[in-house]
């Protein structure tokens, strides 16, 4: 079989595979959120986790992971960082004891204050075409998800040549 040359059109491109172009977004995501994060002294981990809470506040740490696609024991010590900074308390539910609550203390709510000016929203460049693309790429999560729940993890991905 002969060797393949850079320009054979059978060769799949790392700028065609879809899963590459999400996940250098999300590196470029990082280096813009670098500067903000800190200012703010947070991992981006850290901050969508008292984002989260800003959402819904006193919740299990089950439900917490579960939004942020977190297994306990990646989200714990984040949770025992935050807590350490003074931005979450931890508690076990009266109601179920094997159950760990998260809730903000007013300084984590405060940090509401310093972040929400520095949005990058702008910053994407997708002007009102940002809730379309956002709302996609929530939905190819979702269909993701579903797809492994349904079959296991075989599928590859196959580069979109068009």
């Amino acid at each position: 079989m002969p060797t393949p040359t850079p320009n054979d059109p059978n060769v799949p491109k790392l700028a065609n595979f879809l899963c590459f172009a999400i996940y250098s977004a999300n590196l470029a995501y990082g280096r813009a959120y670098k500067p903000i994060l800190d200012e703010l002294g947070l991992t981006y981990t850290q901050f969508i986790a008292i984002i989260a809470l800003w959402e819904e506040d006193d919740q299990s740490v089950g439900s917490l992971g579960e939004k942020l696609f977190l297994e306990s024991n990646t989200l714990t010590p984040i949770l025992k960082k935050l807590e350490a900074l003074g931005y979450v308390r931890r508690r076990r539910d009266p109601a179920d004891e094997r159950q760990v609550r998260v809730s903000l203390t007013p300084e984590g709510r405060k940090l509401r204050e310093k972040a929400l000016p520095m949005n990058l929203v702008a910053a994407a460049g997708l002007g009102e075409d940002f809730p379309v693309v956002q709302k996609a790429v929530v939905r190819l999560r979702e269909n993701l998800l579903r797809a492994v729940r349904g079959q296991g993890a075989k599928a590859v991905e196959v580069a979109d040549t068009e």
